[in-house]
């Protein structure tokens, strides 16, 4: 079987402004970045703006594992499968991170015959928001540092520093480190950290901000230390927010590219879901929203922490309402969280399947709180039996769920239409009243325990005293309205990523917590979780190389 790189380096692709075309978007909306990608220009949105909104679908999935869910791959063959039925659709996606394409986890273009394309330049570079974000973000930093060494009139506190330096990369050495290091003329001695690009607050920001204005407002509201009265120093008062802004100024745009059967995909920002909100941009929805009749869109990781940040924070900030919601799932993950372990998961096993899919009723459970239509699907493996996919087919429809086999990675958006159909189905026959799970008014740790016990599944909370000074200092700055974003393990609903299927009799523990201002959320640090990842034993950085000809190997 061909590897996803070279399924996407045979595709034929078709000039940018020609997929463009199809949406009715004009040459002069675009600013084209080669023959095969372009931004859309702030002008498109001021002519569409006007127009009825498209269905918006969401795409989510079970807890991942290591047997592969497809999330991805599943959001773009569906697109896909929507253009097979002569139907309006786009796709709305995240972009990729470098530290997981040269890690373990792979690129995030899809997969097979569902994937968008250029799949390279995606997954590399692509068209440089991550490192404009990057570079906004230093930025920030660099002016933080300088000030308190030409005098520090701001009286900041350097014990008291909260913004970090970032970099695209899985780098554990850059965790914790110490700078101004040297001579007097080095800058201040000080303890300093690095996080992952994806979960600086600039690319939460620029996910969330509709205009240039509101970007220039959110980014101004950053709390990047406390002066030594305890009160918080902003980037505004830096006067940091024009020089962060310009460098931002392109990266606000969304990109659109294409799939391998020219359906367009809006491809821009992307948050981790696992440490930060794990949503496309709003900017990027709500533009698809307004190009086709179908917006099929993706949250990152299990429905436990991208579904429930899409569906508790950025539809609450951007005023979007789902109309479905698919959820994806395969028969090999469903028997790993029943107990089989990677290397027997070709059998068949329906006792296994019965032990691990309650995680899926989990997630069934969880989507259908926000009152939205939820569709099934299982991605389709050749080792899958007819035994394992009618006991999930039977399971899924005994709570209300419709159902649909989803073969889109080895047949493209044929292999979707099955899928499709329900999606139609539930769009023109059930009714969405999606509300989110707690209201703006509960206390943060009401917001955290509703999250916890409902969505988890955890019998209650347990707060660390840094973690409970932390949140009643949040609350009494004011920051008490905003939305909580949990940061926790993505491979179980718990805190503890050994507790695979549908744990139960324990407590989620909080070890800390910090206002993200300029994006509007709190965040929530549960367990173990990093903000900065590290390479594993064996990187994939190790298989990929360029020839002479340019052309890639090894990136998936």
């Amino acid at each position: 079987m061909k590897t996803d790189i070279e399924i996407a380096q045979e595709a034929t692709m078709i000039p940018i402004k020609e997929v463009a075309a199809s949406y009715g978007i004009s040459e002069e909306d675009l600013e084209l970045y080669g023959r095969y990608k372009a931004k859309l220009t702030d002008e498109l949105w001021e002519e569409v703006k006007d127009r009825p909104d498209g269905k918006l679908v969401l795409v989510t999935a079970i807890n991942p594992t290591p047997a592969g869910e497809g999330k991805t791959t599943t959001t773009v063959g569906l697109g896909e499968a929507f253009g097979k039925m002569e139907k309006k659709a786009i796709i709305a996606l995240r972009e990729p991170s470098l530290g997981p394409c040269f890690g373990i986890k792979g690129g995030a273009a899809g997969g097979g015959y569902a994937q968008v394309v250029p799949m390279e330049d995606l997954n590399l570079h692509f068209t440089g928001d991550f490192h404009a974000i990057t570079s906004a973000n230093n930025l920030l930093a660099a002016l933080l540092d300088n000030h308190i060494h030409q005098g520090n009139a701001l009286g900041i506190d350097t014990r008291q520093i909260l913004w970090k330096r970032c970099l695209d990369m899985n780098d554990r050495a850059l965790r914790n480190v110490v700078v101004g290091l040297g001579a007097k003329a080095d800058g201040f001695v000080r303890e300093d950290h690095f996080v992952i690009t994806v979960a600086s607050e600039i690319m939460a920001i620029l996910c969330l901000a509709d205009d240039m204005n509101d970007l220039k407002e959110r980014l101004g509201r950053i709390i990047v230390a406390y002066n030594y009265a305890g009160e918080p120093v902003t980037a505004a008062q830096l006067n940091a927010v024009g020089a962060m802004a310009a460098l931002l100024k392109e990266a606000l745009k969304p990109n659109l590219i294409q799939t391998l059967e020219h359906t367009g995909a809006i491809v821009h920002g992307g948050p981790f879901a696992n440490i930060a909100h794990g949503c496309n941009s709003v900017r990027a929805t709500k533009t698809a929203l307004k190009l086709a009749d179908i917006v099929v869109t993706e949250a990152g990781f299990g429905a436990d922490l991208g579904a429930e940040k899409f569906l508790d924070i950025k539809c609450r900030m951007a005023g979007l309402k789902p109309d479905a919601i698919v959820l994806v799932a395969t028969v090999r993950a469903l028997k790993y969280n029943g107990g089989v372990p990677k290397d027997q998961l070709k059998e068949e096993n329906l006792e296994a399947l019965a032990r691990g899919i309650v995680n899926l009723e989990k997630h069934i459970e969880n989507m259908q709180k926000y009152d939205v239509p939820v569709i099934v699907t299982l991605n389709s493996f050749i080792t899958d039996t007819e035994a394992e996919y009618q006991f999930v087919k039977k399971f899924c429809e005994d709570r209300d769920c419709e159902f649909a086999l989803s073969e889109v990675w080895e047949k493209g958006g044929e292999g979707g239409i099955a899928l499709a159909e329900k999606v139609l189905y539930t769009l023109e026959n059930k009714e969405s009243h999606y509300k989110p799970l707690y209201p703006d008014e509960a206390g943060l740790k009401e917001k955290i325990a509703a999250v916890a016990k409902e969505i988890y599944g955890a019998d209650g909370v347990s707060y660390a005293p840094a973690a409970s000074k932390a949140l009643k200092k949040i609350e009494d700055m004011g920051f008490g309205r905003l939305p909580v974003c949990m940061a926790k393990t993505q491979y179980s609903l718990s805190d503890d990523q050994t507790k695979l299927g549908r744990p139960s009799g324990f407590e989620i523990n909080v070890r800390d917590a910090y206002v993200s201002a300029g994006a509007g959320f709190v965040v929530v640090l549960t367990g173990a979780i990093m903000t900065m990842p590290g390479l594993p034993k064996v990187p994939a950085a190790n298989n990929i190389d360029v020839n002479n000809d340019g052309v890639i190997t090894g990136l998936f």
